[in-house]
């Protein structure tokens, strides 16, 4: 997409949706030169998948972006993201909660991160298991890590077109995040959806939408 294009879709996308939902631009497989362009129409906080690319682009892009990282995260890669990464979307262990805190603690910061639910009923899809939130959110161990401030909680609906089945996916989350809300006053973030299914995500309450195709044009699934 042209320059004037991203911007125009990027301003036309913010206008659609409510204003106390986060828009989160998926810049995946997409140039510098693309995020700068939606950079440059307002836009300042962007979520990459993997850790190199991630990597770079905060390297050379504007400090004042909030990077999300919204991938599948390895424990061995935490220590790459650790020093600049503003929110990770995609907790789903103590083992690797563990990591964070300890990457955060070198570098003398808190990292604020969601817990990923899986609420799809596809086997690909990680996250913990609802029926085990509650009680891993009221583990001791979690309550003791100082340098991660957990903020919310993440998940991804079944890839189906049936809309009824992704609904009560998000509505089954939106349930779990008031549930757990009352138990943590850090609680803030609910998010859920994608280019595909953000506006049933917005009506069963997200505040918080990963959308990258409707910005950026096509993804460039080679990369």
């Amino acid at each position: 997409m042209s320059s004037s294009a991203i911007e125009s879709a990027l301003l036309r996308f913010k206008s659609s949706i409510p204003s106390n939902v986060d828009l989160v631009a998926v810049s995946k497989t997409k140039p510098n030169e693309d995020i700068l362009q939606a950079y440059n129409a307002g836009q300042r906080i962007f979520g990459e998948n993997k850790i190199q690319d991630l990597v770079l682009k905060q390297e050379t892009l504007p400090k004042d972006i909030e990077w999300h990282f919204i991938g599948h995260l390895q424990t061995n890669k935490v220590k790459y993201i650790a020093p600049f990464v503003s929110l990770i979307h995609a907790i789903d262990s103590i083992k690797l909660l563990r990591e964070v805190n300890k990457r955060a603690k070198q570098n003398d910061r808190t990292i604020n991160c969601l817990l990923q639910v899986k609420i799809a009923q596809e086997d690909a899809k990680f996250g913990i298991y609802p029926d085990e939130l509650e009680s891993f959110i009221t583990n001791n161990e979690v309550n003791s890590l100082s340098n991660i401030s957990i903020n919310g909680l993440m998940g991804m609906a079944s890839n189906t077109e049936d809309k009824v089945q992704v609904k009560n996916e998000f509505s089954q989350l939106l349930l779990l995040y008031n549930r757990i809300k009352n138990l943590n006053p850090t609680f803030q973030i609910l998010s859920m959806g994608m280019s595909g299914d953000y506006k049933l995500a917005i009506d069963e309450g997200s505040n918080m939408i990963r959308v990258g195709s409707s910005i950026f044009g096509a993804r460039n699934y080679s990369k």
